[in-house]
Formats: structure tokens, sequence, C-alpha cells
């Protein structure tokens, strides 16, 4: 296990530097990038960092920009290459060393980051909502490791399909809400609010 202070901070963070996280070649610098500013914020909170919150333009974003915090930690990045990560990991990420007990946090952050959750009514039943959650990745390998860690640790299976450039790991509704009520098991976790209040009311 790699000599990460581990906590749940830090752990959310990690999944957050797993799918939108940029790992540079000099060893020393990491770069975390969203179209969302309030995940940059929460991610800068999460690791305490002090350094100053950017923005750029893309023509991938519907706003047309990106913000960014870049900061240099030579530790953490060591670290964070033991447990599996790396530079241009996008397509090579497979296995992460995660704790047991801070895997729901490592996966509300992958959740935040890259996730998506789908929720809508039923046009067949009357006053019931559908609920899909999906974990994406460009790694085949690292999706597979999601599914087997998530079915081992909650038995819960999921499906894997391929996409455009991507493969994704979905969950239906009832497996859906088993997995959510893992990854939100209290009050007061850091997580992206917006998110959060898709699938409030399926946990209740």
């Amino acid at each position: 296990m790699a000599d990460i202070d581990w906590d749940i901070n830090t752990a959310y963070a990690v999944g957050l530097i797993t799918t939108d996280g940029n790992l540079s070649k000099d060893g020393r610098h990491l770069t975390f990038v969203s179209k969302d500013l309030c995940l940059v914020k929460l991610f800068k909170d999460c690791l305490r960092l002090t350094n100053k919150i950017c923005c750029k333009n893309s023509g991938f974003s519907k706003t047309g920009k990106y913000h960014y915090i870049q900061f240099g930690d030579v530790v953490l990045y060591q670290n964070l290459v033991e447990i599996g990560l790396g530079p241009n990991k996008s397509k090579k990420i497979g296995v992460l060393d995660i704790p047991d007990e801070f895997f729901p946090d490592f996966l509300r952050g992958h959740l935040d980051g890259d996730g998506t959750i789908r929720t809508y009514n039923d046009s067949k039943f009357e006053n019931s909502r559908r609920l899909y959650l999906s974990f994406l990745s460009a790694s085949k390998q690292h999706v597979l490791w999601l599914q087997k860690r998530i079915r081992e640790l909650y038995t819960i299976q999921g499906r894997i399909r391929p996409d455009v450039r991507i493969w994704t790991l979905t969950y239906a509704k009832r497996e859906s809400i088993a997995l959510l009520k893992n990854i939100y098991y209290r009050e007061g976790l850091p997580l992206l609010t917006r998110k959060y209040k898709l699938i409030k009311n399926f946990l209740n």
C-alpha cells in the first residue's frame, strides 16, 4: 500500500484525479480540470491547496470554458504512481490500490468526476422513476477492475458495454440505489451537490 495519508477527503480527491486529473511527465506537477467550477473548488478544499484556480477556453465545453488547478507535490505524485496512476493514464489505467475503508469515497469522486446519473419518469408506470448510474473510462481494464471491486465489496454486479471511445459500467435502478447508499453513507461528505440532488430522493 502506498504511503498516502488516507482520509475521506483524500480518497475523494484521488477519485477525481483518476477521472479528470493529469500527472505531468516531470514527476512533480498535477492538474485537475473540470467544466464545473464547484468541483474544482471542492478538489482544492479536499487537498487543502492554496493554488489559484484558472480558466481556459475549450471547444468541447458548452460554455467554451474549462476550469483547472495545477500544483506541485512530489510525494503525492509518487504515491499516486505507486497505487496505479501515472502520466497519459486515460487508456492505460487499470487496477488501483485503494483501501477498502475509503473505497466508497474514492468511488464517489469517480462518479462526480466522470460518471453519469440518469433519472426520468417511467412511461409504463405512473409515479415511478427510472434510475441509471454509470462509470466511464477509456480503459476497459479499469472498468473491469471497478466492476470487480464493487461486486466484491457490495455484491452488486452491473453491466459493462463499449461506447464511442469509452467503456461504460452501468447499474439499473435497484443496484444503483444499493450502490448509492454505500457511496453516500452519511451526511457531511465531500460531494458534488448537483449530482447528489438527482439521487437524494432515492436514498430515503
